[in-house]
């Protein structure tokens, strides 16, 4: 597949939500797409993967705390970061629009999805969790995820170790990757704070929206058995594995995993919104 670039042009906005100032992207025209990115990844992150995104109007956007977003004074919780997303589709005049995230991202998703219903049409997860009570990923990956010294110095060397996927072969794909990764330790524990504790297990049952779960077979972060769990439990989910897939798969291989996202979101119905039950 060969991405088309006709609707390339990228206005960037700095919006006031909550408190915070938040850098956002917006790409193309059609169907608006708010898109969470993974943990310390700013809106550039989405570079690969938004040529293939034709026909919809992506929105990206440093989260607080990350890339040209400040940090904000206390650590935020997961209700506190979807309604970041909600407020963003406030400001830009959008009622609802198809919700993606991946990894981190993906569990920002699943709470919006449940505590904004009205606001998401179709939510894709990818790559991601469903918070506590999920099988770990390999120690060694998740350590490197959270060390900065992994940023620094060594991120091509482990890259394939700690992603899998396409970067296992060619890890130099990692130095585009506007990853920018905690400052020390304890600022990877105050950025990664919405994760204690939090879990979306109980609640899986209620998020109503049209699903796709996403993800790689050889994902050392994120194994597909949580994927496997959530599909089971959302109502409406549909699974796919993509063999060979990383954790960074839709950054590194957007060609194989666009198609079967863009064509989930096109089979949404006309008049189609999000679903009516909120938690």
């Amino acid at each position: 597949m060969t991405p088309i670039t006709s609707a390339g042009h990228t206005a960037h906005r700095e919006l006031q939500i909550g408190g915070f100032r938040i850098h956002t992207q917006i790409r193309g025209e059609g169907e608006p797409l708010l898109m969470y990115s993974p943990i310390w990844s700013q809106a550039e992150v989405w570079a690969p993967l938004l040529p293939y995104l034709t026909g919809f109007r992506t929105i990206a956007f440093d989260p607080p705390g990350i890339g040209r977003s400040p940090m904000p004074g206390l650590p935020m919780t997961m209700q506190a970061l979807a309604s970041v997303g909600a407020a963003l589709l406030d400001e830009l005049g959008i009622e609802s629009a198809h919700v993606l995230g991946a990894s981190f991202g993906g569990a920002v998703a699943q709470h919006m999805a449940i505590s904004h219903p009205g606001r998401v049409r179709r939510l894709v997860l990818a790559s991601t969790t469903f918070g506590g009570f999920a099988i770990p990923g390999r120690p060694a990956a998740l350590w490197h995820i959270i060390h900065p010294g992994s940023y620094r110095d060594q991120m091509e060397e482990i890259a394939g170790d700690t992603f899998g996927g396409r970067l296992r072969t060619a890890p130099e794909l990692v130095r585009a990757m506007p990853i920018c990764g905690p400052r020390n330790i304890p600022a990877a524990l105050y950025d990664m704070a919405p994760l204690l504790g939090w879990t979306s297990l109980p609640w899986l049952w209620a998020i109503r929206q049209p699903t796709l779960v996403i993800c790689g077979d050889d994902d050392p972060i994120a194994p597909p058995v949580n994927h496997r769990i959530m599909a089971a439990l959302i109502p409406r989910a549909q699974l796919h594995i993509i063999e060979g897939g990383g954790h960074l798969m839709l950054m590194d291989s957007p060609a194989r995993v666009a198609p079967i996202i863009t064509s989930f979101l096109r089979s949404a119905q006309p008049g189609e919104t999000g679903g009516a039950l909120a938690a």
